[in-house]
């Protein structure tokens, strides 16, 4: 009999047991498959998007439209890998509200482990990242001609920001990225192989 297939442990890189539909700020970086400069290039400090970039600065900003309860806040996109804010009203607050932190980390009674994946994606950060990821991919192999090729990594990074510091530290690290492209970890000539 065969071996079932074993597939490779991946590292989980969400909060365990958080609801990743909780008001709240949220700092996102997509990168690109196989860190593939896609959406354009840096001249000096500046980025210039091509073709592929206008479509996903496009499709960020088109997110307010489909999704009620969420605002935008800093975004980059860079050759290979974006950087955004996204944010999330609570019940009893609006969007326009940037007082809308995330505190102690709520976890399920009597649960202790991840919750399942299909959980995990009816949750509304992931509905937003998986909604970008699609559109833009859809629309990018259109535009290059590749219908169905990768254009992104399959997952993507988060990080929960608990306060006016830190989300102050994040808006300056996005808008300063392009300023230090030579020194980025997703710039390809700096890649550890």
């Amino acid at each position: 009999m065969p071996e079932p297939s074993v597939k490779p442990n991946r590292k989980l890189m969400r909060l365990k047991n958080y609801d990743y539909s909780s008001a709240g700020f949220y700092f996102v970086t997509l990168c690109a498959h196989n860190r593939e400069r896609l959406f354009g290039e840096i001249r000096g400090d500046a980025m210039f998007h091509n073709e592929n970039g206008k479509i996903v600065e496009t499709t960020w900003h088109d997110l307010i439209k489909h999704v009620n309860g969420i605002a935008l806040d800093s975004f980059v996109i860079m050759p290979n890998h974006i950087h955004g804010i996204i944010v999330i009203a609570g019940s009893e607050k609006t969007v326009e509200e940037p007082s809308v932190f995330v505190g102690a980390i709520p976890t399920t009674a009597g649960r202790h482990e991840l919750p399942l994946r299909s959980e995990r994606r009816k949750m509304l950060l992931p509905k937003l990242v998986g909604r970008l990821k699609m559109v833009t991919a859809k629309r990018i192999n259109e535009l290059r001609g590749t219908p169905g090729a990768p254009v992104w990594q399959r997952n993507y990074y988060e990080h929960v920001i608990r306060d006016e510091k830190s989300l102050s530290e994040m808006r300056e690290y996005i808008a300063n990225n392009p300023k230090q492209w030579d020194l980025d970890e997703n710039n390809p000539k700096n890649l550890k192989m």
